[in-house]
């Protein structure tokens, strides 16, 4: 039995797909089917974790899978009341004009069009390369060492701070009495390791001009994996 679900770029789409997805983890059964890639489709952006958290779930669900084949059997849905984005105005004209409404919904059972299958593999290609990209992250625990007492440990953890690369993220900080009334910035981040080498990030960055005005060294305390 086909299921219809209309509007999904409004909040009363969207809860619709939420409700359908009550205790199930795909829109027409256990396996990722076509089902799911339409109405993926229309939904415009992931709905909120807080509003819609069957839907937000299973949105997630059918990004991590798209670059996968789909196994599951398609037993049928029609998506209803498109986004004026999603409106295809020349299609509707070249309809007879006593076409019924229903003609207006996409059918799933129907065959895609060579426009939709490009414009689906291009969508894959696109989410392939950046989970590629950023498939591998790891959280580092670092340790800043000021040259001595009367470092200014403000300015030091703001000038650590001011380095930005593409994949870092800096985290949580918290100063750790050393002894003699000195005290280190042990600090924590984030890399996309891919993207960012901690080995250049301290030997090219945190000790060099202008910041090893604050720093000594940096020694790596944890590194693992996430």
């Amino acid at each position: 039995m086909a299921v219809t679900f209309s509007n999904l770029h409004t909040e009363a789409g969207l809860k619709s797909i939420n409700d359908h997805l009550s205790g199930k983890t795909y829109i027409s059964g256990d396996e990722l089917t076509k089902d799911d890639i339409k109405v993926y489709g229309a939904v415009l952006e992931q709905p909120s974790s807080d509003l819609y958290p069957n839907a937000s779930k299973w949105y997630q669900t059918v990004s991590a899978k798209l670059a996968s084949s789909f196994p599951g059997k398609a037993v049928g849905v029609k998506v209803g009341g498109s986004s004026p984005a999603e409106a295809t105005p020349a299609k509707e004209a070249a309809k007879p004009a006593d076409d019924d409404d229903d003609d207006d919904d996409i059918d799933l059972f129907g065959e895609e069009t060579e426009e939709e299958k490009k414009a689906a593999e291009a969508r894959e290609a696109a989410k392939a390369s950046t989970k590629k990209k950023e498939s591998g992250k790891s959280s580092v625990l670092m340790d800043v060492k000021p040259w001595d007492d009367e470092t200014d440990m403000k300015k030091l953890e703001d000038a650590v701070r001011s380095v930005e690369m593409e994949g870092l993220f800096w985290g949580a900080s918290k100063l750790v009495p050393v002894g003699y009334g000195i005290k280190k910035l042990q600090i924590m981040l984030t890399i996309i390791d891919d993207l960012v080498s901690v080995d250049t990030l301290i030997e090219e960055r945190l000790t060099e001009e202008p910041i090893n005005e604050y720093v000594q060294s940096c020694d790596i305390v944890a590194f693992n994996k996430i």
